[in-house]
């Protein structure tokens, strides 16, 4: 007993630190799971190239790399112009498409006790211009050097997969190294999954909402939808936040158009909720949706924005490690399976 004491202080103390540094690193570790999801995407891309041509999984990989980047350069040269130049014309529209709402608010009496308590222009705080430029710069330089790291980390774990996994089985008692192997399949199964039927929901969600906005006559249309489509990766918040700038022009319209738009996008959700992510959870990663919503909101206390971001995905992983580690393993029950722990082709 005497030596077990202090062997037992010692393993709380690395736990301790550990999760200390975790901590301290979070934004690192953040990185790191978004490059993990990219490779995951490459690799399951690249899987099904090599099935269907002679090139080898890891030759894959740098094709479906460089052929997803060719696309996004073709896209840019192409439809590039046009759609920049919607989104400035969406950016440029904004300020007078809010002083529109708010007149629209003035006319009535719950309006105008709404704008009593939002700071006028005199209130807010002054804006230093050189420190605003700065601020910016540095911003978007930082916002390009993470995605290169994230492009990288997806990259390299892409191309060979089984060196960083061997890494982390040699961590594991070599009893639990099959239950572990086990683990991670399930867990890459599973991101699998919903980056599909998250992709499949945003082009929906795009696809939707710039044509109804077309079809309803709401100016730069294309540019709104993309906006929609793109935001609909962030559950549950970024599908209003999407509505938000397309409604707002549209009130610039006229309050017809306003509610139009506003019919559409109530619409667009419906569908996306009632029939479209059935039958993705039904193929995919079913998530519960309170889970989800507490997730988005908990990751982004602790994180900020990438907390919010890859809110989803973080609570997939948590939801099978518990099940799978806890559930199934501890309690004994494995009626909790799901579909991530079954191979492809054969999940329910």
């Amino acid at each position: 007993m005497p030596r077990a004491l202090p062997a037992a202080v010692f393993v709380t103390l690395l736990i301790g630190l550990l999760a200390l540094a975790a901590w301290q690193l979070s934004f690192v570790l953040l990185l790191a799971f978004a490059g993990i999801l990219l490779a995951v995407l490459l690799r399951h891309l690249a899987l099904v190239l090599s099935r269907h041509t002679p090139i080898s999984t890891s030759a894959g990989v740098l094709v479906v790399a460089l052929g997803i980047a060719a696309l996004l350069v073709l896209g840019i040269v192409f439809l590039g112009p046009q759609l920049f130049g919607q989104v400035d014309q969406v950016i440029r529209s904004l300020p007078a498409a809010l002083d529109q709402a708010q007149a629209l608010l003035e006319r009535f009496s719950w309006g105008q006790f709404l704008l009593e308590r939002v700071p006028s222009v005199e209130e807010r705080p002054s804006w230093n211009i050189l420190g605003t430029i700065s601020g910016t710069v540095s911003t978007v330089v930082g916002v390009v050097a993470n995605v290169v790291i994230v492009i990288t980390v997806g990259i390299f774990l892409a191309s060979d997969p089984q060196l960083y996994r061997r890494g982390v089985l040699h961590l594991v008692p070599i009893d639990k190294r099959r239950r572990a192997a086990e683990i991670m399949d399930a867990l890459g199964r599973g991101l699998w999954r919903w980056l599909i039927g998250q992709g499949m929901a945003m082009a929906t969600v795009a696809v939707l909402s710039g044509v109804g906005l077309w079809l309803i006559g709401v100016p730069l249309a294309m540019a709104l939808g993309l906006i929609a489509g793109l935001l609909d990766f962030i559950p549950y918040v970024g599908p209003w936040l999407g509505a938000a700038p397309a409604i707002l022009l549209a009130l610039a319209q006229g309050p017809t158009e306003a509610v139009q738009a506003a019919i559409l996008f109530l619409v667009i959700q419906q569908v996306e909720g009632n029939v479209l992510m059935p039958v993705i959870q039904s193929k995919a990663s079913s998530l519960p949706p309170v889970l989800t919503i507490l997730a988005v909101v908990a990751f982004g206390v602790l994180f900020g924005f990438m907390g919010v971001l890859l809110a989803t995905p973080l609570l997939l992983v948590t939801i099978i490690l518990v099940r799978m580690i806890y559930v199934e393993d501890v309690l004994g029950d494995r009626s909790a399976a799901g579909p991530e722990e079954q191979p492809e082709g054969k999940a329910a």
